[in-house]
């Protein structure tokens, strides 16, 4: 008996042997580190270790080898904030496809500059997704370019529903699998491709809790539209999901969850330190709610799709450093010295007494507060433990320096 989506399941099973030799067939691993957190066992599906960054590769390609003849001399048009964008142009360039992207004019220098070098016409246009995506289809019409749609398309679905197709071919026995969502196109694929096969599997869609576009939605029973998109999860950053996408997440989830900034980032910094895997934001939510027990995946086997990689650097220092400072490995201290030859030396003979670095130090003579004849120093320290900085701390006072934690 065929199903609802028998279509654009045989429509997967092609788009597997399309795929050779353009995508990678991505690895299953088994996370110790998040397997003890949760109480589960945690596969983490490496998809940001994907040609181009991301998972989107696999729709982009098997979507436009289903272009007319036609349709491939006309070129490609899409919009995306940056993944779809560089899928698409790597496809197209694979494809022997002209490309042309729309990018919001807020996204990465890193994101544009990667699709240019796949060979792609970037136009940068409006604050967010929706914006280029309507400027796109628009384009598409004056020029006749063949407008490919991000997710809500059935072959772009296909694409991404071998994901699918791979985690049961690693894990058949696997009872959860948590998935980004943005649009809806990387959930839909891989329900599909997880249902047709084993219905008794729990697929949930998780989305960075300022841009829940689709859970708003399956609350309603009707597509809502999310204004004021504020996260750093900006590849799932989308203001409505597809017509399409709306109806088989409807039909085949177990249910959408929503994480928090502070969650994703914790859970991206662990990835880095723990699993040496560089994730972007969008690519952790379904991990961070694991994590932080949004699911549950006690005494489960659980699959988190990490969808991709492409994280700007400045980001990921950001997070990095903010991330020291919460678990007490970067602190900063606060107090006065006398304002003469020495006093700054020291100071820091001490610091390295006590088995701490600086990274920073800063000093200021001016402040109205501050006595004339003494300067504030303010340092940020890497520490090895809580000890260190007391030990410091009390050789400081000793001196008869005073200085202090501080948190701004």
């Amino acid at each position: 008996m065929m199903s609802k989506y028998s279509t654009t399941f045989s429509k997967m099973l092609e788009a597997r042997e399309i795929l050779k030799g353009i995508a990678h067939k991505t690895r299953l691993d088994h996370s110790t580190t998040f397997s003890k957190i949760t109480q589960g066992e945690v596969y983490l599906k490496l998809e940001n270790l994907q040609k181009t960054g991301s998972f989107k590769v696999r729709g982009a390609t098997y979507a436009m080898s289903q272009f007319s003849d036609t349709e491939k001399k006309a070129g490609v048009i899409a919009a995306s904030a940056g993944n779809h964008a560089q899928g698409v142009a790597y496809a197209a360039s694979r494809l022997g496809i002209k490309s042309t992207i729309v990018m919001p004019a807020f996204s990465s220098v890193a994101k544009i500059q990667a699709t240019e070098g796949y060979g792609a016409d970037v136009i940068l246009f409006g604050e967010a997704f929706d914006d280029a995506l309507a400027h796109a289809k628009e384009t598409s019409e004056q020029t006749g370019a063949t407008f490919l749609h991000p997710f809500n398309d059935e072959d772009v679905i296909a694409g991404q529903g071998t994901i699918g197709l791979e985690i049961l071919d690693e894990c058949p026995d696997v009872d959860v699998i948590a998935v980004p969502i943005g649009g809806g196109g990387l959930i839909s694929g891989i329900s599909i491709a997880i249902k047709e096969q084993r219905p008794e599997v729990e697929v949930y869609g998780v989305e960075a809790a300022s841009a829940a576009s689709m859970q708003a939605s399956l609350e309603a029973g009707k597509i809502i539209r999310v204004e004021n998109l504020d996260t750093v999860c900006d590849g799932i950053a989308v203001k409505t999901p597809g017509n399409l996408t709306f109806r088989i997440s409807r039909d085949l989830l177990s249910g959408v969850v929503t994480v928090e900034e502070l969650e994703v980032t914790r859970t991206l910094f662990m990835l880095l330190e723990r699993a040496k895997l560089v994730v972007e934001p969008a690519g952790s939510v379904g991990l961070a709610a694991f994590q932080h027990g949004k699911i549950n995946i006690k005494g489960k086997t659980a699959v988190a799709v990490l969808s991709g990689g492409n994280i700007d650097m400045s980001l990921l220092s950001r997070i990095v450093e903010k991330e020291l400072f919460r678990l007490g490995r970067s602190v900063r201290v606060r107090g006065t010295i006398l304002d003469r030859v020495g006093s700054m030396n020291k100071v820091l003979s001490m610091v390295a007494e006590s088995g701490v670095s600086v990274i920073e130090i800063n000093q200021d003579r001016f402040d109205p507060d501050i006595p004339p004849n003494r300067a504030e120093l303010e340092m940020i320290l890497e520490v090895p433990d809580e000890k260190a900085v007391k030990k410091m701390l009390k050789l400081l006072e000793k001196q008869g320096l005073h200085f202090e934690v501080y948190e701004d």
